[in-house]
């Protein structure tokens, strides 16, 4: 999901909203998506977010407000944003920003699923059991 293909419609262009914290992205294709800043940070490609493998997903929460400070240009095949959290090692692929656009309702769905297994609420500040993570992408 967070690799470039050569069927990836390239972004013809890429809008920051601040006040209503969302990516507008228009792709080559035709398709236009407003990806909210919240979902984004949800599902980060980073390894902080989504870990080393399968099952070592890090579930985020008090993400609703986030935003995001800047959005550098990584190369020709993708963007990394700096959240007002301090969030700032996902790289996210025209491919992956594609597929969040797409894919909007059916992660929201999985997301609310996970918070519900956890029984934790979106709201929720994070926290960090103690010795959990990667050393490498702690901040």
């Amino acid at each position: 999901m967070a690799g470039l293909t050569p069927k990836t419609p390239l972004p013809t262009a890429i809008t920051l909203h601040q006040r209503s914290r969302v990516l507008e992205v228009g792709f080559a294709d035709g398709a236009t998506f407003r990806i909210p800043f919240e979902l984004m940070r949800v599902y980060s490609p980073s390894a902080e977010v989504q870990g080393h493998g399968p099952g070592q997903e890090v579930l985020q929460t008090g993400k609703r407000d986030v935003g995001i400070v800047s959005l550098e240009a990584v190369g020709n095949y993708a963007v990394q944003p700096t959240f007002s959290d301090g969030h700032d090692t996902g790289l996210y692929s025209w491919d992956y920003l594609y597929d969040l656009g797409a894919r909007q309702d059916e992660l929201w769905r999985q997301y609310d699923a996970r918070l519900k297994q956890a029984g934790i609420h979106r709201d929720s500040p994070m926290s960090a059991p103690a010795g959990s993570g990667c050393a490498s992408h702690r901040h």
